[in-house]
């Protein structure tokens, strides 16, 4: 008896992974361990170092012959190293992780789904939790809002279920996501100019206004924060100089009385913090960027690359108060795990 062949499964998606370092030696065992433990078998690891002084690359050497290693010989920023990575890969999907990041062995599996299954999504983001302590969730998806600030859905919040269910957001926190190779490169990849924070809300705007869609899924990975910093404390610098500069090369001027309030607000609190120094030295610099963003503005205006307007991408929301989707240990009562439960 004859019948129709049985039809085989679709193949599953070939996906590098790109782990930018900089001194993150007792990061990569447990990093690399979560890798090797994936249900999906990533194509390719590529590690780019960025000069680590911490033998990084004899551990790498001796212990992971396998992983190709990208030794750039000085730090040159995240960004300059995720982009290293992505122009090696020879995969059409690129996980990027850090080295202080630990994955759910399904992880890549679910991560790489959404971008399988529908050819709008760009980049993919999960729910990443402390690594210390994983009933705290450290990032659900990237919010960006009018007055100029990046928050992380659920920062400081308990997981407590409230971001188990798929859905667009508006960007991916690049400590852990996927992308689509194309669709990163044909909008000029990170912008290398943020160094370190911030690179990934910039490339989240220029992919949505190009006309892509990020997908979040509840794939799990683990995140020590901070773990793979340029330096303790480096954040505050570079968080406010990066913010500068993304509003400069976006936001409309309509929108800079909201800027303003977040930016006194900041000040104060940086006042308050005894940190005004790093503050102010922050404005000084995006200050000096200020030339070549508002030129490379006036190019993207002439150029036509932008296919959807701003305001579509970045809805009006409040900027203060429980609905400004903002940490919730800023806007209300910090979660206290002991009581959490009352």
């Amino acid at each position: 008896m004859t019948g129709d062949a049985p039809s085989s499964a679709p193949a599953p998606p070939a996906v590098s992974v790109v782990i930018p370092n900089w001194n993150g030696r007792r990061w990569l065992p447990g990093c690399l361990r979560s890798l090797a433990a994936q249900e999906l078998r990533p194509a390719e690891v590529i590690v780019v170092d960025n000069g680590s002084d911490d033998d990084s690359l004899g551990y790498l050497r001796d212990e992971h012959p396998d992983v190709l290693v990208l030794a750039l010989g000085a730090n040159t920023g995240f960004a300059h190293a995720a982009n290293s990575g992505i122009a090696a890969a020879g995969s059409e999907l690129i996980a990027l992780i850090n080295t202080d990041i630990e994955l759910e062995p399904d992880w890549l599996a679910v991560m790489c789904a959404p971008l399988g299954g529908d050819p709008g999504v760009a980049a993919v983001a999960c729910k990443m939790l402390q690594l210390d302590d994983r009933r705290a969730i450290y990032d659900a998806g990237d919010v960006l809002r009018r007055d100029g600030a990046c928050v992380q859905r659920g920062r400081f919040e308990r997981d407590d279920g409230r971001f188990d269910a798929p859905g667009d957001v508006f960007g991916a926190c690049a400590g852990a996501a996927v992308y689509r190779r194309d669709a990163v490169l044909g909008v000029g990849g990170f912008d290398e100019r943020y160094f370190a924070y911030l690179e990934d809300v910039d490339l989240a705007l220029a992919l949505r206004r190009a006309g892509w869609r990020c997908r979040y899924v509840p794939a799990v990975a683990l995140h020590a924060g901070e773990g793979s910093s340029p330096q303790p404390g480096a954040h505050h610098f570079y968080v406010q100089r990066n913010t500068l500069l993304l509003i400069a090369k976006a936001f409309p001027v309509r929108w800079l009385p909201l800027v303003g309030y977040r930016q006194l607000s900041w000040m104060r609190e940086a006042v308050r913090e005894r940190r005004l120094g790093i503050h102010l030295r922050a404005c000084a610099a995006a200050l000096a960027l200020l030339p070549a963003v508002l030129s490379e503005r006036r190019r993207r205006r002439r150029s036509g690359r932008d296919l959807v307007p701003i305001s579509d991408v970045v809805p009006p929301m409040p900027i203060r108060g429980r609905e400004a989707a903002g940490h919730r240990s800023r806007i209300a009562e910090s979660w206290d795990p002991e009581s959490a439960d009352r």
